[in-house]
């Protein structure tokens, strides 16, 4: 998902008030969206300059509620200068320090920050001067300073490196955060500013930019409530409370379940299929936890669990995966968020209605490319019958797979990826252990994604080890242009840890604006096996794809060129900012690149081209089950979200079944990629009704790369134009205007067809 904020896609004054994540069509990777509304409505004394020296009108004594004193503003804020936060970071680029910031400094200065942006608002609002785009619209993007830097640290660490203090923090919060954009977006006084502004733009002379980020700021207010009647702003500023709370506890328990649900083995001898490496990784786990001499099998974040391929055990392939399909519903007296569930979909849809829409789909989709369920729903559906039969034709290769290794059961879905495995290795010759070899992670990061980048973009990664970092396995680079003048910071965090939510993501510490003058300061989250120590990082060709899609998410931050924070970087819509990632994907099965980083651990030796021809032919292969398995996920988070409040079912499990079969992919060996109770995206993150957004976006994603393709390749030709007309502008534009700028036409759905190896 996007990241973990709030209710949708678009940010206020820098506070996006939607939730969080973005997570990639195969594996759930997310792109964590760092502006990350974390804020608190204090019932509190806000101290604020008293107006200008002229007498004209002062600033209004109260603003939603929060008391107003008239004091000079430098009071506004008391925060110790001892916390590292009071101050923007002195380090280059305005890095966090994270070898001065500790756990008790967070609320301070989220508290401190809040302070300041109410101040800074009730000043925007009660300005003398009739509204300007500059002493309103600039200056609401100029606000909360304090609380966006401590925010965008604290954002990532919840989700990269937490602990239960810094989970105390956000659940107190939650509530408090959704509070304060309330009390910003629902205050009348500053509405009617933006309002002014909004219905008189023509008449402005505004840019480009300036007339996106004029109609952002409007919709926003709109879509808060801005233009409700008193008592029901209160009912949404309920809804909007109970809902971040409910969706707080959600991800909690996710992380909790992820280890509660963990399969603990004690033979070794039922372990077999596992490689070497992976069996020392499981005791490796297991001596962690406390259970030396046992071996931890984890369940990662999807249905599907990449060890059910080479697990000959068949009884401990079923309790592997219904270990991870049955998470989260209270089985023998464990985590249960179905109640959550429940009462979150009843929220949002009654939230959808007092806002005038449906449901929640429609209230959600309004603003992006889809526009309507409608279409994101049809995008899906007619896809559906070739999707199915593709699906029938490989459970038939998978049924004489077992037949020729005689056996007797029938096809479940513990069985899939294991026979799937076996008819890739007879079909193609591909062995995932015989590959995973030439896939150390060190070389395919930079002998892959930064070798990529170099020939597309001729940047290039210097890594540093001045620069603080959370987690001692973090590494730093900085990110040069082609001039050798500074981009960027990126950094980097590989390997799964108890303290790490699933997923892979992109999240920023520092958004690009030229108006705060801000350069991108980038993080990509992985969750790559750790191994064993002393073992190299071997990593299987799909965690390959992550790395690479995960970088065209760090490179849609760290080319952004914009003005205005609200539309810079990754602040597009849902179903655009998969784009830019999906596109990169498809660079590491390009056999020049995939030549310069697949070498063998050991010997150095490039992958024979033989079985580098192999594992290319073999990435399209059980397409049908990866798309089905998405499509399921996808079109069952549009179903919960376009029921009315007075149609949420009692029964999740009988709810996801009749969807299934309505739909007509109810084909039990191939079950959603998320089931409902553990579903991140739509329940604890930010894509809720959209995580059709994957498939819209590769659409876009596969159609750009057979056009360039065609005109040379992986040139800098090309990656100069693929930069300055997507990956530059962000939001200050159409997304489909900038896709046009770069293509020349809209897409087709051609190349993803062929891309899925469904044409």
């Amino acid at each position: 998902m996007l990241e973990p904020n709030g209710q949708n896609s678009y940010s206020f004054a820098g506070l996006p008030f939607v939730p969080k994540y973005s997570s990639h069509r195969l594996t759930g990777r997310r792109v964590l969206r760092s502006r990350r509304f974390f804020a608190f409505s204090l019932v509190a004394v806000v101290l604020i300059d008293a107006g200008n020296a002229s007498g004209q009108q002062s600033i209004p004594t109260t603003f939603n509620g929060v008391i107003v004193v008239n004091t000079k503003s430098e009071t506004v804020a008391e925060l110790s200068q001892d916390n590292p936060f009071a101050d923007a970071s002195t380090l280059p680029l305005r890095a966090p320090a994270f070898n001065a910031i500790r756990t008790e400094h967070y609320q301070p200065a989220f508290m401190a920050g809040m302070k300041q942006q109410l101040a800074e608002m009730a000043a925007i609002a009660g300005h003398a001067d009739a509204p300007t785009f500059d002493n309103t619209i600039v200056a609401i993007e100029k606000s909360g300073a304090l609380l966006n830097r401590s925010r965008q640290v604290f954002s990532n660490m919840t989700s990269a490196h937490t602990n239960k203090d810094l989970q105390n923090i956000q659940t107190e919060m939650a509530p408090l955060l959704a509070a304060h954009s309330d009390n910003i977006l629902l205050n009348q006084q500053l509405f009617q500013r933006v309002e002014k502004l909004y219905d008189s733009r023509d008449s402005l002379e505004l840019t480009g930019e300036q007339q996106e980020v004029l109609r952002r700021h409007y919709e926003d207010f709109v879509r808060a409530g801005a233009r409700l009647s008193e008592a029901d702003q209160n009912r949404i500023r309920s809804l909007n409370e109970q809902l971040s709370t409910l969706q707080t506890k959600f991800e909690d328990n996710l992380l909790a379940v992820t280890k509660e649900r963990s399969v603990v083995v004690d033979d070794v001898a039922e372990l077999d299929g596992m490689s070497d490496a992976d069996i020392a990784a499981a005791a490796e786990t297991a001596k962690e936890r406390d259970q030396e001499g046992k071996y931890v099998l984890e369940i990662t974040n999807t249905t599907r669990v990449p060890i059910l391929t080479s697990l000959n055990n068949r009884v401990l392939r079923e309790r592997v995966w219904k270990a991870s399909a049955n998470r989260a519903v209270g089985q023998h007296g464990g985590i249960d968020n179905r109640p959550l569930i429940l009462e979150i979909a009843q929220l949002r849809a009654e939230r959808a209605n007092l806002l005038g829409f449906a449901n929640h789909s429609a209230y959600k989709l309004q603003n992006q490319m889809a526009k309507t369920p409608a279409a994101a729903r049809k995008m899906l559906t007619d896809l559906v019958p070739g999707v199915v039969a593709r699906v029938q034709e490989e459970a038939e290769d998978l049924r004489a797979m077992m037949k020729e290794l005689g056996t007797d059961h029938d096809l479940a879905p513990w069985d899939w990826e294991y026979y799937a495995e076996k008819v890739r290795k007879t079909r193609f010759e591909v062995d995932e252990a015989a590959v995973k070899p030439y896939f150390e992670v060190n070389s395919v990061l930079t002998n892959g994604v930064f070798f990529t980048m170099n020939k597309l973009f001729g940047i290039t990664f210097r890594e540093r080890r001045d620069l603080p970092v959370y987690h001692p396995e973090v590494r730093v680079f900085d990110v040069l242009d082609g001039d050798d003048s500074q981009i960027g910071l990126f950094y980097i965090d590989f390997f799964k840890r108890d303290s790490k939510r699933g997923g892979a993501w992109m999240s920023s510490f520092v958004d690009q604006s030229s108006l705060l003058n801000e350069k991108p300061v980038i993080v990509n989250v992985l969750n790559n096996p750790r191994p064993a120590d002393g073992e190299p990082a071997l990593i299987s060709f799909d965690n390959v794809t992550t790395m690479f899609h995960e970088m065209g998410h760090a490179v849609h931050g760290l080319f952004s060129d914009v003005t205005y924070p609200s539309v810079s970087g990754t602040a597009t819509p849902r179903d655009f900012v998969e784009f830019p990632s999906t596109f990169e994907e498809d660079w590491c099965i390009q056999p020049a690149i995939l030549s310069n980083y697949a070498r063998h651990h050991e010997t150095g030796e490039p992958i024979p081209k033989e079985l580098l021809d192999k594992v290319i032919r073999a990435s399209k292969f059980n397409q049908g089950f990866d798309t089905l398995e998405y499509m399921a996920a996808a079109i069952l988070d549009l179903e919960w979200h376009t029921l009315t409040a007075d149609e949420i079912p009692d029964d999740i499990e009988a709810f996801e079944a009749a969807t299934l079969k309505k739909y007509g992919i109810d084909i039990s060996a191939v079950p959603p990629r998320y089931r409902t109770a553990y579903f991140a995206h739509i329940w604890g993150g930010g894509y809720s009704s959209s995580y059709y957004a994957y498939l819209w976006s590769e659409v876009l994603a596969a159609d750009a790369f057979a056009f360039m393709q065609t005109s040379g390749g992986a040139t800098i030709e090309n990656g100069a134009d693929f930069r300055s007309e997507v990956l530059s502008r962000g939001s200050s534009r159409d997304p489909m205007t900038s896709y046009k700028a770069f293509r020349g036409q809209e897409p087709t759905v051609d190349a993803l067809l062929i891309r899925r190896g469904l044409k």
